[in-house]
């Protein structure tokens, strides 16, 4: 918040939602920031530590085309985690593929033909999201996700061959400035 201030927000107006208390996670700390985003208008969000070149008007003109309670960003990317989309690129499912866990409302073990996406943290959520949240306190959006996908459109835009770096890792900073500087 100081380096914002000192700053001045970079010439961008930031509205923050203070979790200095207790981090909430990325479900818990959508839910917090409720009264920061309510209103008529869909709402874009892209998680702190990642840096990526994702074109943000193609995520947001694929939202708009379907029109879905949430759309966010996938790659084909490895990960220990992937989220299962079926040849719509509906969201069915989520799967641990170390441990080989899986969940998801529409996820059946006979099930074929999902494709295995890593999430990019870029979402574009509808203000209805506010309204259909279960989870309180510290969640991972993750939950919302997968409780939300039986009734309600969610999906994956892919944009594999972007470049995507979480930098929520020490050793990943290095990779970034060789990346994007």
């Amino acid at each position: 918040m100081d380096a914002i201030k000192a700053n001045n927000g970079w010439g961008s107006k930031i509205t923050i939602s203070d979790e200095t208390e207790a981090l909430l996670e990325t479900g818990g700390g959508l839910l917090k920031a409720k009264n920061l985003l309510s209103g008529n208008e869909s709402f874009l969000s892209l998680n702190v530590d990642i840096v990526t070149n994702l074109d943000l008007n193609r995520l947001i003109a694929f939202h708009r085309q379907y029109h879905p309670l949430v759309t966010f960003g996938v790659t084909n990317r490895k990960s220990s985690r992937v989220l299962l989309f079926d040849k719509d690129n509906r969201l069915r499912g989520w799967r641990n593929v170390q441990t080989g866990e899986e969940k998801g409302p529409h996820l059946n073990a006979a099930e074929t033909g999902l494709k295995e996406m890593a999430y990019s943290c870029a979402v574009i959520y509808q203000p209805e999201i506010f309204d259909l949240i279960k989870q309180q306190g510290k969640f991972s959006i993750i939950e919302t996700y997968l409780d939300l996908a039986a009734e309600h459109s969610i999906l994956g835009y892919d944009h594999s061959g972007d470049l995507l770096v979480d930098v929520g890792k020490p050793e990943s900073v290095a990779v970034a400035e060789k990346l994007f500087l």
